[in-house]
Parts: structure tokens; C-alpha cells; sequence
């Protein structure tokens, strides 16, 4: 299925890999950390990133995201299987040097081109157990296994639809590996995941 999507809402998890924890010395929550970014955030295979004229330090954040199917509240974790259309791979770009400023997640996470995805959606693969690599101009920066994850693919899907109803196409990135670091103009990233391919995105000015 060909990378064609039209969210009408991004959510994205912080700090769900159990070796990012240990990489930034943090706790593991007791919940999902959850924040949103806009629908005009997203991009496709091969769009471009751009880097804005606020920030001086952007980062890559290479990640597995979900495909919403169906309108969906309050449905659990057994459920969530019924109504997840597909997986892709996900760049959740960030303003690092905002995000520290801000205190706060939105601004870093939300200028337009920070959510590429792609390149395409499948739906026949189980996402507890995929390899995920993000490599900057062909160097590996991250390297992990969705099985890492504090919280799995169907126990975000059922906790964010007890917050916020979600819709057809919605997306839920599902947070990074450890290893996220800086990318500048001219940069090539790369965000791979077992069983779905390659992203590949070029930053630009």
C-alpha cells in the first residue's frame, strides 16, 4: 500500500524504548508520555526537510508508526488489532535547542516537513519485534528492536483512545531507539525498519 495518508492529528510518545531510558538516565514511566504534531508536519519518501530559520540545532528521531483504520474510543489493548490499518516508518524531527527553551514539546516538534513518513503502509507484520535503524548520510546513529518498547503497539493505541477519539488515517508515532542526534543542510537520513523499507529524506534550507 502506497504512502498515502491525510491525518487529522499526529500523537506521538516520548521516551518509550527501554534502552533510551537507560541511554538518558530516566525512570520508566508509569504511562505513555504522549504529545501531538500537526498534520501539515508530515511529509513523504524523498520530500525534503527543512530546516527552519528558528532553530540551530535539528535532530533526528527515527520510529515505528500506526496506521489508524476505523473511528475508534475507549477500545483495549486485546482490541486494538481490529483497527490499526498499517505500520510505516516515521522521522519525528525536532527543534532540540526549542524544545529545551520551551520546557514544552510543541514548537521543537511541529514546524512543516517534521513528520516524514514512508515509504510505504504494511499491514502483515507483528510490530513487537521489528528492527529499526536510522543512519545519517549512510552511518548508522540508531539501532534497536520494537521489542524494547515500555509500551507496545496495541497498549498505545488503547490508551490514547481513552483520551481522544481517533479517526481513519490518524497517526500514532510510537516513539525513538537511543542514539538521536544532530542533522544539518545537505544531510541524507534514513529511517529502516524490518518488513517495511526505507524512509529517505534530504534536509535542505
Amino acid at each position: 500500500m502506497s504512502i498515502i495518508v491525510n491525518p487529522t492529528k499526529i500523537i506521538a510518545v516520548g521516551l518509550n524504548y527501554l534502552d533510551h531510558a537507560k541511554e538518558l538516565h530516566m525512570d520508566i514511566p508509569d504511562h505513555p508520555l504522549i504529545f501531538m504534531k500537526p498534520s501539515t508536519s508530515v511529509i513523504g519518501d524523498g520530500d525534503a526537510i527543512i530546516l527552519p530559520l528558528q532553530t540551530k540545532e535539528l535532530h533526528y528521531e527515527g520510529e515505528l508508526a500506526v496506521i489508524i483504520k476505523d473511528k475508534i474510543k475507549n477500545v483495549t489493548k486485546h482490541e486494538a488489532i481490529r483497527f490499526i490499518a498499517g505500520y510505516t516508518c516515521a522521522n519525528d524531527v525536532t527543534a532540540r535547542d526549542l524544545q529545551r527553551i520551551d520546557g514544552q514539546w510543541t514548537r521543537a516538534k511541529s514546524f512543516d516537513t517534521f513528520c516524514p513518513l514512508g515509504p510505504t503502509i504494511i499491514s502483515d507484520i507483528n510490530p513487537k519485534n521489528l528492527r529499526i535503524e536510522t543512519r545519517v548520510n549512510g552511518i548508522t546513529k540508531q539501532r534497536s528492536n520494537t521489542k524494547n518498547m515500555i509500551f507496545d503497539v496495541f497498549e498505545l493505541v488503547s490508551f490514547i483512545s481513552e483520551i481522544m477519539t481517533l479517526l481513519p488515517g490518524d497517526i500514532i508515532i510510537t516513539g525513538t531507539p537511543p542514539g538521536v542526534g544532530e542533522i544539518s543542510v545537505g544531510d541524507t537520513v534514513e529511517v529502516e525498519i524490518e518488513g517495511i523499507g526505507i524512509l529517505r529524506n534530504i534536509v535542505t534550507q
